[in-house]
């Protein structure tokens, strides 16, 4: 008896979150042969370690790998020690600068620690594509790009745009999608995963499987993930971003911070509920069954239960309440040092870019007592990304440090007390050192 799940089944499952499938008949026929011979199916996800750390953007790919995994397929997580230094140029306008050994194998090891958040490691099959192009001689490489014309290539959209532009295209980054695609055909895929944003080189996997004589993948594509604003694709560089490794109320804040409308793709796309049960939460939020803060409620608990612990996620919602419903200080709240003299200011006067100081927490006969900017104070604790941005948050009302409205770029505090900073619905205890 077949230990695979029937064909429709497996396919609502895969379908789900699912961008594009090229082609369904095809991946119906190999689930019914996989099912017929149980035998899984082999399922690849390749990610370049170009930076060290992952967020919640890079795992709706590897949340629809898992879901390959619970239907009993083998997923092969491929880290791409090798392509990473030639650096893909998928959405680039200018050639990226190739990254060094050092830095791919540093952050390669934090990608194995960070996909097992989500990855069952007994069943995970971890590989590096150095493995086989280690061992590549100039005659491979040779044959491998005579298996391409230069109008195919020329066919991907950021390729065709720079060429018209004549802004230069290295020849390395021509490579990239070769490489990309022989992985395919090293690891006999079955199915390969990406973003949309990654379909031309996806598909150039499938042209090399059949000039190699094997039968060619699936390529299944996932969506890019908008962050926190709702509008712009998820990045750290944006500030939009949740980290999978930020402390659970960070997370859970920042998720508690989308709008209700976007709470439903984060369901779909970041959580293992089933389209039937996202509907009934949909259709219960219109009818008033249940209300839609409940409902963002249990979807950050579930955020952060996946990538802490049950307890993690518990607690955090319990903290959240009382930061934000209760206006009470959580038990537990992220600490982090920051160094006084990069936001102290000589004094309060108005050269010193505030005006008159604003006291939060001093004495004026205490011998510790600092004047601090409050804007380069925000930005060194991570609550923004620039001192404008700060600045901006503070003019809008949106700071409060001991519980105090920030009202002016100055403030005084007693740099032996610790500070308990909020803006907006982030919040942070600041140590001065």
């Amino acid at each position: 008896m077949p230990n695979f799940a029937p064909v429709d089944e497996q396919l609502a499952y895969i379908k789900k979150g699912s961008a594009e499938i090229i082609r369904e008949s095809e991946l119906r026929a190999k689930l019914e042969k996989s099912r017929t011979s149980d035998k899984p199916m082999r399922v690849k996800l390749g990610m370049d370690p170009t930076a060290p750390d992952l967020h919640l953007g890079h795992t709706v790919v590897l949340r629809k790998l898992k879901h390959f995994q619970d239907l009993g397929h083998t997923v092969i997580f491929l880290i791409g020690d090798f392509t990473g230094m030639i650096g893909d140029p998928t959405g680039r306008s200018a050639t990226r600068p190739p990254l060094t050994r050092e830095q791919i194998d540093q952050n390669a090891e934090t990608y194995k620690a960070q996909v097992f958040k989500i990855l069952d490691p007994v069943k995970t099959v971890i590989d590096f594509n150095s493995r086989w192009f280690s061992k590549f001689t100039a005659e491979d490489f040779i044959r491998l790009t005579a298996k391409y014309t230069v109008s195919q290539m020329l066919e991907r959209e950021d390729f065709h745009k720079r060429w018209h532009e004549e802004k230069p295209i290295a020849m390395h980054e021509l490579i990239y999608p070769l490489a990309q695609g022989y992985d395919s055909v090293a690891l006999e895929a079955d199915v390969e995963l990406g973003g949309t944003d990654q379909k031309f080189n996806l598909l150039v996997g499938r042209e090399l499987q059949r000039a190699y004589g094997q039968e060619s993948q699936i390529v299944l594509t996932t969506p890019i993930l908008e962050g926190l604003d709702g509008v712009n694709k998820m990045s750290k560089s944006l500030g939009n971003a949740v980290g999978i490794h930020e402390p659970p109320l960070e997370m859970y804040g920042k998720i508690m911070s989308i709008s209700d409308a976007m709470m439903w793709r984060y369901y779909e796309l970041l959580t293992d509920a089933s389209l039937a049960d996202i509907v009934k939460m949909k259709q219960d939020a219109v009818s008033g069954a249940a209300h839609p803060m409940a409902l963002k409620k249990d979807l950050a608990r579930r955020i952060v239960t996946d990538f802490h612990s049950a307890d993690a996620g518990q607690k955090a919602g319990a903290d959240w309440g009382k930061q934000f419903q209760k206006d009470e200080v959580p038990e537990e709240v992220e600490a982090i040092e920051v160094n006084v003299a990069k936001v102290r200011t000589a004094d309060a006067s108005p050269n010193s870019g505030g005006g008159a100081a604003q006291n939060i927490n001093s004495d004026p006969s205490d011998a510790d007592r600092v004047f601090l900017r409050a804007d380069k104070l925000i930005r060194e604790a991570g609550l923004a990304l620039s001192t404008s941005e700060a600045g901006r948050k503070i003019k809008e009302k949106a700071v409060q440090i001991e519980g105090k409205v920030v009202e002016s770029l100055v403030i005084v505090v007693s740099a032996r007390r610790a500070l308990t900073v909020r803006v907006g619905r982030r919040m942070k205890k600041v140590i001065l050192t």
